[in-house]
């Protein structure tokens, strides 16, 4: 039986001011602005270059700063910015250019839809629906970065949990526990939390409230399920088994460049320099550069930089 829970979302105090606090440059050196205009299709031109928080967004931002760069442009880096809402708005309102999001997050959080009846094309009905708001959306890269639950792999082979029915059958049983781990956003979006718990008929239980970044390394610790990426090399090397969304609640979440219309228009030329990264972006790559981040202690610049230079998209 599904209970209520009481949460509360985290707002931000504004655009402005959310840039001025958490994007104070991705790069390693902390400096807001990557490198000065030189010759190419993008001369002259300044672009600001904006992420989300968490590591994949960082490294696809880089990724994007690099190869405009590498154009000529002149960049200034806004990566870092916390929640999907804030960095949106920064796009809406001019404070940032381009970044990468992903379409089942526009689909329901921008554009208000819900989660059931979805478009046979998601990224066809984002592109439509958001030229409304003079946002463009390129085509989607070769990997999605899906919202799923995780437990500790011996902690599946105990429960037999393979699968979200699995999990919502162990939180039927006398005794079990089910608490999560989770970040804020993911509490608190129809496309996360609440909806997952009403389409599985489960409630998870005591809920932790964690920085994203901490999740991965405290389920089997403060919690026995939390909140993964799929695209995460995280829930490899702590020993993680992903539940399978077996009814298919989670919205396809492709990962693909948006930026305003105007900025599309005076420059068609960022499509084409950034269509070729996109195809070469698949789930295994995406997975391979994240562990390098989170893993390996690297700097997403680097890790970005490294990439594009060994498959040829940057001198």
């Amino acid at each position: 039986m599904k209970t209520s829970r009481k949460t509360t979302a985290l707002a931000a105090a504004g655009v402005g001011l959310a840039l001025a606090l958490t994007a104070c440059g991705g790069g390693s050196d902390g400096d807001s602005t990557n490198g000065a205009a030189g010759d190419g299709e993008l001369a002259g031109t300044t672009i600001t270059v904006g992420s989300k928080e968490f590591t994949e967004s960082h490294v696809l931002g880089q990724i994007t700063a690099l190869a405009l760069e590498n154009a000529g442009a002149e960049i200034v880096d806004q990566t870092g910015i916390s929640g999907s809402a804030t960095v949106r708005e920064a796009l809406e309102t001019g404070e940032i250019d381009i970044y990468w999001d992903y379409t089942g997050t526009a689909w329901v959080n921008y554009l208000g839809n819900t989660t059931e009846d979805l478009p046979e094309d998601l990224h066809a009905a984002v592109a439509e629906a958001d030229a409304a708001n003079g946002i463009a959306w390129l085509e989607p890269a070769n990997f999605e970065n899906a919202y799923r639950i995780a437990v500790k792999s011996d902690f599946a082979a105990e429960h037999g949990l393979a699968t979200m029915s699995d999990a919502a059958a162990y939180g039927d049983g006398a005794g079990a526990e089910t608490s999560l781990c989770a970040a804020s956003e993911f509490i608190n979006r129809d496309d996360g939390l609440p909806g997952l718990e009403e389409a599985y008929g489960i409630d998870f239980s005591p809920l932790s409230e964690l920085d994203l970044n901490l999740i991965y390394t405290q389920i089997g610790e403060s919690c026995n399920f939390g909140e993964v990426f799929s695209t995460d090399a995280r829930i490899i090397t702590n020993d993680l088994t992903v539940l399978e969304d077996d009814q298919s609640f989670f919205v396809e979440y492709a990962g693909l460049v948006t930026l305003r219309q105007e900025t599309l228009d005076e420059h068609p030329i960022i499509a084409e320099i950034l269509a070729p990264i996109s195809t070469a972006l698949t789930n295994e790559v995406v997975t391979a550069l994240n562990g390098q981040v989170d893993n390996d202690g690297e700097e997403p610049r680097d890790v970005a930089e490294a990439w594009l230079q060994e498959n040829g998209f940057i001198s």
